[in-house]
């Protein structure tokens, strides 16, 4: 198992990978939680899946079988700024404006989203080393363009699984419960530091 990182305007430098993320959030986002987002038969793409992205995502026999996407809050591409700052101004139903306490657009400041990790990974040292690579690989992308901090609209689940795997996440914001899936999320901070979590390739 290893990661890779890139960005938008560098996926073909990876072949299919990038492809094969967009995949694997169709399965999960779409085809079991429900989501209401663009998408065909084949892949989930939306809005923030553009020039200002970065990507971090991780490889086991060759498939991508966890990823994450990154940009900074300082974003904007068209009409479109990053997701939380868009939800903070009303223009995505889905989320609620309250959930994001406060106008962040930062180039110190930095968002992820689409986080997944596919469920043909069955074991939990599996998973919990899927994560921990994704989660490396957006602290090194971060790293290297000055983000201090990430921020994320995330599970409430999600802090204690990144604590266990010695990531220091918190809660920022007030958590709203999801219509389209029934899971309570907030937004969730960590700080960008060196990238500690080292696993050989399995």
């Amino acid at each position: 198992m290893h990661s890779i990182t890139f960005d938008f305007l560098a996926q073909h430098r990876h072949g299919d990978a990038f492809r094969d993320y967009l995949r694997l959030r169709k399965r999960f986002f779409v085809d079991a939680l429900g989501w209401d987002i663009p998408h065909n038969d084949e892949v989930e793409m939306d809005q923030y899946d553009n020039p200002c992205a970065h990507y971090s995502l991780v490889l086991a026999g060759g498939r991508v079988v966890g990823g994450a996407r990154i940009m900074p809050t300082s974003a904007a591409w068209g009409r479109h700024t990053y997701m939380l700052r868009d939800a903070l101004r009303g223009e995505l139903v889905q989320i609620p404006p309250a959930v994001m306490p406060e106008d962040i657009a930062s180039a110190a400041v930095w968002e992820c989203t689409r986080l997944v990790v596919s469920d043909d990974l069955d074991c939990h040292r599996s998973r919990s080393t899927c994560l921990a690579l994704v989660v490396d690989g957006l602290l090194g992308i971060g790293q290297a363009h000055g983000a201090r901090e990430l921020i994320s609209l995330s599970p409430l689940t999600l802090v204690r699984t990144l604590r266990q795997a010695g990531f220091p996440a918190s809660r920022r914001g007030e958590p709203y419960a999801s219509e389209a899936d029934g899971r309570r999320y907030a937004v969730l901070s960590m700080p960008v530091a060196e990238p500690a979590v080292a696993f050989a390739a399995e």
